[in-house]
């Protein structure tokens, strides 16, 4: 590439790039011209349709909060993480707000996709909760248990110190993970914690909290944007993917390439997705309102690219392989068929949200993308997948170590 300014790839970093390259692969899909993925735009109205009935499923009111992942802590009606909080007694909002930082941190940190088998028996209903919603409370409970923090005495927090001595068997404990309750990904999950906390050191933060702090002198007048929370998201912790792209000095994270996109430009083949840093971001924004900021610009972030929004639309023949035995392989997360299936899925889902709010006749402000998420997308893609297959699991088989899906 000519083009070694650092700024040419830091533009990557932005949520208006993620949404430029995945418009431009959706837009090389209605012509006909991706490798591996077919685009059906007559399919797109009954998928709408088919959010819809789950948003007024899930939200009949169509009060829907943001999509974040304070949602996974409500188990049965009982909001954990709220008990938690007014168990602890916060000694005032900043100390509430670093709290629910280092919680969120390491908990989407560790939200990578469990596994069909996976399951975590839940001590105070007895239930036995599986994936995301398992994932969730089983941080939770190992964040209260003071797994992540080096301090006995202030067992409610995630330090660089804890972190960086974090150990998978620890993990697996907290888990309930073993031979018989097989997790996917457990080494890689314990090593990027390690890598947070080290990371952390790095930056002379001392635990992920610091960035509430930081958040909130940034909003001199009460108020922030979400691109520029997603922004210091990326700095602060873009040292801790494995394996990805470093070009002219810039850690490009949740980037990945295809030989068809952006030709003759400085970052062409490059497609940024973002998608665990954007998903924590959402996540973030909910504690900074809590202590009376207000995040404006949500709605520039984009559409999570994963295997649930994904699924949604290979599901319900939005997405077609041109290759059906495609749908029999493990891919990797760096491949081009998955890259474009994550690009395809980001474009599509604002398509999905445009119909949706014609539909229910809502502007951008009233039901902006992280409600239709919430509703939602998501939900619908777990629901279909569901439908389509016993174990409820994806259409497509991805090899993960449990830092993109």
């Amino acid at each position: 590439m000519p083009d070694r300014d650092p700024e040419t790839f830091r533009a990557l970093l932005k949520p208006a790039a993620v949404r430029e390259r995945a418009r431009e692969m959706l837009e090389l899909g209605l012509a006909g011209r991706l490798l591996h993925f077919e685009i059906r735009p007559e399919r797109l109205e009954a998928c709408a349709d088919y959010v819809l009935e789950t948003i007024r499923a899930n939200y009949p009111t169509l009060d829907i909060p943001f999509h974040a992942r304070w949602r996974h802590f409500v188990v049965a009606g009982d909001d954990r993480w709220r008990r938690l909080d007014q168990a602890a007694g916060f000694s005032d909002p900043a100390a509430r707000g670093r709290a629910a930082y280092d919680l969120a941190v390491v908990s989407v940190l560790l939200d990578a996709g469990a596994g069909p088998d996976w399951r975590y028996r839940d001590t105070v209903t007895g239930r036995d909760i599986g994936r995301s919603e398992g994932l969730a409370l089983a941080s939770l409970d190992m964040f209260a248990a003071g797994l992540f923090s080096s301090d006995p005495a202030d067992p409610l927090r995630a330090d660089a110190a804890a972190l960086r001595h974090l150990d998978a068997a620890a993990l697996a404990q907290g888990f309930q993970a073993g031979p018989d309750n097989p997790l996917l990904a457990l080494e890689g999950r314990a090593a990027l914690l390690n890598r947070l906390g080290e990371e952390l050191e790095r930056q002379g933060l001392a635990r992920p909290g610091d960035l509430f702090d930081r958040f909130a002198a940034a909003a001199e007048t009460g108020m922030l944007r979400a691109p520029h929370m997603l922004g210091e998201v990326l700095a602060t912790f873009g040292g801790i993917w494995p394996s990805r792209l470093m070009l002219a000095g810039v850690a490009l994270g949740d980037t990945w390439r295809h030989p068809l996109v952006a030709p003759g430009e400085p970052t062409e083949g490059l497609v940024p997705f973002h998608k665990l840093s954007q998903w924590l971001t959402y996540s973030l924004i909910e504690p900074l309102q809590w202590a009376g900021i207000t995040v404006v610009g949500i709605d520039e972030l984009t559409g999570l690219p994963e295997y649930r929004n994904g699924g949604l639309f290979l599901d319900s023949g939005v997405l077609a392989l041109k290759d059906e035995a495609d749908a029999r392989k493990a891919h990797e997360v760096s491949s081009p068929l998955v890259v474009e299936w994550r690009a395809l899925t980001v474009a599509l889902l604002d398509e999905i949200a445009a119909l949706i709010r014609r539909r229910l006749r809502r502007s951008r402000e009233e039901l902006p993308l992280a409600k239709v998420l919430e509703g939602g997308s998501w939900a619908a893609g777990r629901r279909i997948a569901r439908e389509k297959r016993v174990d409820g699991g994806p259409p497509l088989s991805i090899v993960s170590d449990g830092t993109v899906f």
